[in-house]
């Protein structure tokens, strides 16, 4: 029978039952890979409700560095009967399929090549304790593929022993689990695969880690010292990275008292209204959620937009609309975001592409909020947020300070006969504050929602109202400046087709170009970063006869900020739409794109006949 033959280039997938304890160690076999030196991208795909329910994790090694989701499997842990038909139906031809043969079964595949271990069977003569029996089968599997696939053996060690190095106690049962899977495969499995890793150097000066890690590092380098949050997946576990690392660098060595605060709040509006209130302070606060937060954050964002107080939100987006699709990924909160509340609000947006930029980018929202006195939204999604992700290493300047924007200290306020805390004094659109107890009777004002004046003076006064609103439009118009541009992936246009895309899009946009160009189909592009566009947005948009906007979400939100902030023929802009929960992937970006420039050639060629 026809084997699979690959070095360093393949997709693994396991598929689990969820709360078995499989994600730790499949999580595990992701990291050996990446230990091996070969760039790896794990994707965890898992139910929303309860404990029972099918669970996959796939994992692509790319020796060539393309690290989007693709489409069919290689080799399949099946490991859960009740998805038995579907898991086997993704196997590519020629693939291999392992299972727990102390059950056997017949399978309806005669292209594949079926590899039984009897997992069960080997962890019940091994261990007594029943939980055991349960989750050291899938540290048995590790084994097995570690000499399936020539991944050493020390490597795993090694990563057991950092993983329960608070735990020792199960170092060594886990330990003894790894090495039954590796001798039982070395004895009767000697050639039973054909897909090999080969140690390689490909992630010197990477890392592995995900979005929501990264972000809640970003959040204590860039002087965050509140966090308040709702719990809702997938952003939870970003407020609980800030915590673990304030709980490292932030607790007073001396007396033992943390240096921030951490607030569970009842809700979503109690969680960014105490936010506001920190920052109002003189805090650098952010609060952290997903769609649904939004939608029930809209009052409070407009009061601190209008109000013009610092605030950091993070929304790592997921599938909607409602509760939606909780643990699927998708970019469908832009348009919310961009527009959040009522009446006129325009909002800065901060979109990375990987955890390397989730880092960045918290750093810098801190410093974009106080300068700019306004909320400033980084928008995440699951799959950089909960899933790991190879990226560079994060760099960090010793030496960077802290911009805290327009602040007027006890010594200002003594130089100055009258102040206005709306006034625009230097025609940036970008006021004067002052922190409460600077002075003890100069720099107070009244902090309101509605209608107010330069002095911060409640008015009725239409034209004075107009006057206040066209300023905080200029301080928006201006953000433009501080903002991080658009990327692109070369460094002149080859094509007069262009593509334009953001955020995790990224991990599959290199290997989407590089099929197109193959096929005789080159296509430029340009990673959208932030919110309001840059010129060289418009740029790129004028440079070409035409542009697919490739999206996650079905509502071409993207293209719908582009029309509706430009002056574009929408004609012009072509919908690439992904919207099933699921990483966009390379081919359906190429084929997608390649389908429609066919038609359009076949179009042109019969009006030519015609």
């Amino acid at each position: 029978m026809n084997k699979i033959s690959s070095i360093n280039e393949f997709v693994i997938k396991f598929a689990n039952v969820n709360g078995s304890g499989s994600a730790s160690a499949n999580g595990m076999f992701s990291k050996g890979i990446f230990r091996s030196g070969i760039p790896v991208s794990p994707k965890n795909i898992f139910p929303s409700n309860i404990q029972g329910l099918p669970t996959w994790f796939e994992i692509r090694a790319s020796a060539k560095g393309y690290l989007g989701r693709k489409a069919g499997i290689d080799f399949m842990v099946a490991m859960n009967p009740q998805s038995y038909s579907q898991d086997i139906a993704e196997i590519n031809p020629g693939g291999y399929l392992l299972y727990d043969s102390s059950w056997k079964r017949e399978f309806n595949r005669s292209d594949i090549n079926i590899i039984e271990i009897p997992l069960t069977s080997l962890c019940v003569d091994e261990f007594s304790n029943p939980k055991q029996r349960l989750l050291f089968k899938n540290l048995v599997y590790v084994g097995a593929l570690s000499y399936l696939m020539n991944i050493k053996k020390d490597i795993f060690l090694t990563l057991i022993n950092e993983q329960f190095k608070s735990k020792e106690k199960l170092i060594e049962p886990n330990t003894r689990a790894l090495e039954i899977g590796f001798n039982y495969a070395q004895t009767h499995l000697q050639d039973a695969c054909n897909i090999k890793i080969q140690e390689s150097n490909m992630t010197d000066g990477m890392i592995l880690t995900n979005g929501n890690d990264a972000g809640g590092l970003g959040c204590v380098y860039g002087g965050a010292t509140v966090c308040t949050w709702y719990p809702i997946t997938p952003s939870t576990s970003l407020a609980e990275a800030y915590k673990k690392y304030c709980d490292q660098f932030r607790v007073d060595e001396k007396s033992g008292k943390n240096n921030f605060a951490f607030v569970q709040a009842e809700d979503e509006l109690a969680a960014i209204g105490t936010a506001i209130g920190a920052n109002w302070n003189g805090a650098r606060a952010f609060t952290t959620t997903s769609g649904p937060g939004i939608s029930l954050m809209n009052e409070f964002i407009g009061l601190a937009y209008f109000a013009e107080i610092p605030l950091v939100i993070f929304d790592i987006q997921r599938g909607g609309p409602s509760t939606g699709m909780p643990t699927r990924t998708q970019q469908s909160d832009l348009l919310s975001c961009a527009y959040a509340s009522h009446g006129d609000t325009k909002h800065i947006m901060l979109i990375p592409c990987d955890p390397n930029e989730c880092f960045n980018f918290a750093v810098d929202s801190f410093d974009l909020a106080d300068r700019l006195q306004t909320p400033i939204f980084v928008l995440s999604d699951l799959d950089i947020g909960m899933n790991d992700w190879t990226c560079q290493e994060f760099k960090w300047d010793d030496d960077k300070k802290f911009d805290r924007g327009k602040v007027l200290s006890k010594d200002d306020l003594e130089k100055m006969e009258s102040w206005g805390r709306y006034l625009d004094v230097d025609g940036d659109g970008i006021p004067y504050r002052t922190l409460p107890g600077t002075h003890p009777n100069k720099g107070a004002y009244f902090t309101r929602g509605s209608s107010h004046d330069e002095y911060a003076r409640y008015i009725e006064d239409g034209e004075i109202n107009a006057r206040n609103l066209s300023r905080i439009l200029k301080k928006y118009e201006g953000s433009i400046k501080f903002l991080p541009q658009a990327t692109f992936k070369q460094e002149t246009n080859a094509s007069s087709i262009g593509a334009i895309y953001f955020g995790s899009t990224e991990a599959a946009i290199q290997e989407s170009l590089d099929k197109l160009s193959a096929s005789g189909h080159p296509v430029d592009a340009m990673r959208i970063r932030s919110f309001p566009f840059g010129s060289e947005v418009w740029d790129f948009i004028d440079q070409h006869d035409s542009l697919f906007v490739i999206e996650q979400n079905r509502d071409a939100q993207m293209k719908t900020l582009i029309l509706a902030e430009g002056k574009n023929n929408p004609e012009k802009l072509i919908s690439i739409l992904c919207f099933d929960g699921s990483p966009i992937t390379a081919n359906f970006i190429s084929t997608s794109i390649k389908d429609i420039l066919s038609k359009d050639e076949l179009s042109k060629t019969s009006e030519d006949l015609l």
